[in-house]
Formats: structure tokens, sequence, C-alpha cells
């Protein structure tokens, strides 16, 4: 029987979604909690990757179990995962449905506050800076879902089959005070660390280090700059996982203190 399971992660202590050796990452920890529930080798397929300190607030894997468990799955695991791994749901499927390759959207969000906080250091990226310039940021993302060759947005492009992402949307949102920004895209793909290139490049444009114009360059020329200065990690949410037979709303307490505001604290720009 194949069963998806939805999360949500912290991402901060771990090195990305995807087990590698002689780190901590997300997937071990939950195949492992999972093989000794189950008292066999549970081998798990998630929806995506994520960089290291890169959150989920909406995460989706698979995994096959021939005997059906004859306990309270959902309570016992949660009680043994550590308090930065949730499980929300656990969903039986029927047939053969695949987390990964049936996914038809993620969305990503990215927090930016640009003064010190104690209480938002883990949750967002801290670019202590004002006066960004929010007109040509907003230039810059309305361009995003008019193209769709990422090329020039990846450190290692060669290492993929292609670079091409179907971008449904892209918005760029402030609050009230202007002492916050929020980044949200959505699209059928994402190549290694193409949105925090995005962002790194739109707060050069923010503070006046970069035009709009050369912006598109990127995107027109599908040209990898030698130089390339991520933004920060810890600002980048996977938010939401849509398939053609799963589309379930995100447990945005997970990271309530910003995405909580989504209807009533962040305006567009």
């Amino acid at each position: 029987m194949r069963y998806f399971i939805h999360i949500g992660y912290h991402g901060t202590k771990y090195s990305g979604w995807q087990r590698h050796p002689g780190v901590l990452n997300v997937q071990e920890v939950l195949e492992t909690a999972l093989s000794g529930l189950l008292k066999t080798p549970v081998f798990i397929v998630g929806c995506g990757r994520t960089d290291a300190q890169v959150h989920a607030s909406q995460f989706f894997f698979h995994m096959d179990v021939e005997q059906e468990w004859k306990f309270d799955l959902f309570f016992r695991l949660n009680k043994i995962l550590p308090d930065d791994i949730a499980v929300f749901d656990i969903i039986p499927m029927d047939g053969l449905p695949h987390a990964r390759f049936d996914a038809v959207q993620r969305s990503y969000d990215y927090f930016i506050h640009t003064y010190k906080d104690p209480f938002l250091g883990q949750f967002s990226s801290l670019y202590p800076e004002k006066n960004w310039d929010l007109g040509k940021m907003k230039a810059a993302v309305d361009l995003l879902p008019l193209y769709n060759d990422y090329r020039g947005f990846c450190k290692s492009p060669n290492r993929n089959d292609h670079t091409f992402c179907n971008i449904s949307s892209a918005t760029l949102y402030t609050d009230e005070s202007g002492d916050k920004l929020r980044f949200q895209i959505s699209a059928n793909r994402f190549l290694s660390k193409m949105i925090r290139i995005i962002m790194g490049r739109l707060l050069d444009i923010g503070r006046g280090k970069m035009s709009v114009d050369e912006f598109e360059s990127y995107l027109i020329s599908k040209e990898t700059p030698a130089i390339i200065i991520p933004a920060y990690p810890q600002g980048l949410y996977l938010s939401k996982v849509t398939y053609p037979y799963l589309d379930l709303p995100p447990r945005t307490t997970f990271s309530a203190i910003l995405q909580n505001r989504v209807d009533n604290g962040w305006l567009e720009v």
C-alpha cells in the first residue's frame, strides 16, 4: 500500500531534505523513525529537495508498506520525531502515485526582516537595510512569468537535463511598516538554489546595484554569471505542493510568526 505523508519542518539544523552520509538530514530522520516503528526498513521519496537550513511548511513524501500497522502511527511518529519535524496527515493512496514526479506545482515563500529580532532570526533572513526600491524590484519580479529558461539563475546548469521552469506566478509583498518583505513564487519545478539566486538579484536591484534591464538580460541570454551569490537560506520556505489528485491547504501555523500574516498583514507591492 502506498501512503502520502504530509509534513512540515524547520530546516535550520539540517543539511537539507535529501539523505547524505555524515550529515543530519530530514529524510534520514524520518526513515529511521518509520523503520523503528514499523519494524521493517522503510524508504521514502520526497516531493523535492530543499537546501541546508531551508524550511518546508508543506512537504509530501510517499512510502510503501506491505502490512498495515495496528496502532496510531500518526501519534507515535509525531511523539518520537524532533520538535522541528511535524506530521500533519497520513493519506492512503490508490495505485502508485509519485510524490515527486506527480507534483504539478510548487510554491515557495522567501521572508526578509530589516531589523535584528531574536524571534525571527531562524525563520526569516536579516538584511538590515531600509529604503528598498520596491518599484524596481516589482518590475523585475513581473518579468519572471514571461520567461521559461532559467539557466542564468542556476549555479550548475549542466547537471540538469534542462533548465526550463514554467513560472505561473511571482509576487512581491511588504508589510505596513516596510520592515519586512515577502517574495512568493510558484512553478512546475525549480532548479537548485534558483529561488535564492533570484532573491539575491532582487536585493541587488532594491539596493541600486543592478538594473532591471541587467536582470532581464540573464533571462534573455541564458548565460550563467561567473559570480552568483544566493540570498541567505533561512528565509526560504517550500510552502505549497499541489497534485492533480491532492490539493491540501498548508498548515501555516508551522510558521505562524510570518505566514499567518498573509491575509491581514502583507501588502502586494
